[in-house]
């Protein structure tokens, strides 16, 4: 029997949907990341992974002979190798968007803590200080211009609050244009230093890409005015530590990271993050999508993705896939549903030297008839076509260039 293998927190009546789907259930969520190499070599019927915050790197998957999904228990992929896994073949998923309100909710707590120094005032009154003039000094949200770079489920969220706090914001995504700007009741801003140098706060909200990584560095983060806010929730990577460092000194930005360069592998140890013990800087700890509701909605979707590998042999977010294949032309085969007819069309393609890029074959009602589309990796010969409709269940054959 196949194996699920969790090795992050997940509720239990997610682990029990997963046995009802027929697997037997391996929950792990002490294992470290290290150690999950050998865990898979021991376990040679773990069929799916799924994790969350713990990295899968290259050794794991090699080592993992039965491996065929991955899926990521929350948004993005950058903790697991990606480029591995599409080298054996074995689907990455993740679960987009299902956090998206929690990680806003996150963002927006944390401009109104900037804008209050609320954690300031807090430990002051721990300390038995009162100092309401100091404290009385905020601007406030409304009015203020607020900067979202990245328009994805997250972003769309923050700008919907930001909206109802009275900000003005101004958003900077690749596919945003005026038209849909308008629809969203924002400004688009062409380049992210543009967008920097209009607002009075900027909250990201982008995937770490070979693209994103470092996007947010010295152009950018000179645009902004000083004593502005900024808050990052999404990567630690997106932004250029140094430039950040030196903004925070030189400008007094005031900044609240929810995500740092130097973070403990682990739920708990020591922090070492230069910028999070900045006396300028607000620190959670990597914390916006971990609400009650959104670790619901995304063990629901992990749930989701297994049950139709399994059922479907469809792997819904598959990240991994080619948006375009080498093929260059389709072969459409329509033949009666009979043992032995596709494998005798293979066998004819295989004698033609003709690489098969990508393969479906469609059941019709009453399963008497199918269509089988085989896309090739060059034109098929009229030998060929003639070898396949001479076969005894073969009813029509279509060749499409691509």
């Amino acid at each position: 029997m196949a194996r699920v293998l969790v090795i992050d927190n997940f509720p239990k009546e997610h682990l029990d949907a997963l046995g009802r789907l027929g697997l037997v259930v391996d929950y792990r969520p002490q294992l470290a990341a290290e150690e999950l190499p050998a865990a898979l070599e021991a376990e040679p019927s773990t069929a799916v992974l799924i994790a969350r915050s713990k990295e899968v790197r290259r050794a794991a998957i090699e080592r993992g002979r039965a491996l065929a999904l991955v899926v990521r228990a929350g948004a993005g992929v950058n903790t697991i190798d990606v480029g591995a896994a599409s080298e054996r073949g074995v689907y990455v998923a993740n679960c987009p968007g299902k956090n998206a309100i929690a990680v806003a909710e996150l963002a927006m707590g944390l401009l109104l803590a900037l804008d209050r120094r609320i954690p300031d005032g807090v430990a002051d009154l721990r300390r038995g200080v009162w100092n309401k003039k100091e404290y009385g000094k905020a601007e406030g949200l409304a009015g203020r211009a607020l900067g979202v770079v990245g328009l994805g489920a997250i972003g769309l969220e923050v700008v919907r609050r930001a909206r109802a706090f009275g900000m003005r914001v101004v958003a900077w995504s690749r596919s945003l244009d005026e038209k849909r700007a308008q629809a969203l009741g924002v400004e688009a801003a062409p380049s992210v230093p543009e967008l920097f140098g209009r607002v009075d706060a900027v909250s990201l909200h982008l995937p770490l890409t070979k693209e994103t990584r470092g996007l947010v560095g010295e152009a950018a983060l000179a645009r902004l005015r000083p004593g502005a806010l900024f808050v990052n929730t999404a990567r630690a990577e997106l932004v250029d530590a140094a430039a950040l460092a030196r903004a925070l000194d030189e400008k007094r930005l005031r900044a609240a990271l929810d995500v740092f360069h130097e973070e403990p592998s682990g739920g708990s140890g020591e922090f070492t993050d230069a910028i999070g013990r900045h006396p300028l800087v607000y620190g959670t700890h990597h914390i916006g999508a971990s609400t009650e509701e959104a670790q619901r909605a995304v063990a629901d979707e992990a749930v989701r993705i297994v049950a139709s590998y399994l059922h479907e042999g469809l792997v819904p977010n598959c990240v991994n896939l080619a948006r375009r294949t080498p093929a260059t032309f389709r072969l459409t085969v329509r033949h009666g549903d009979q043992v032995g007819v596709l494998a005798e069309v293979l066998t004819e393609i295989r004698r033609h030297a003709l690489n098969v890029e990508e393969m479906e074959n469609r059941i019709f009602d009453g399963a008497r008839a199918a269509a089988a589309t085989i896309r090739l990796s060059a034109r098929p010969p009229e030998e060929l076509l003639a070898a396949i409709r001479a076969q005894a269940h073969v009813i029509h054959v279509e060749v499409t260039e691509l």
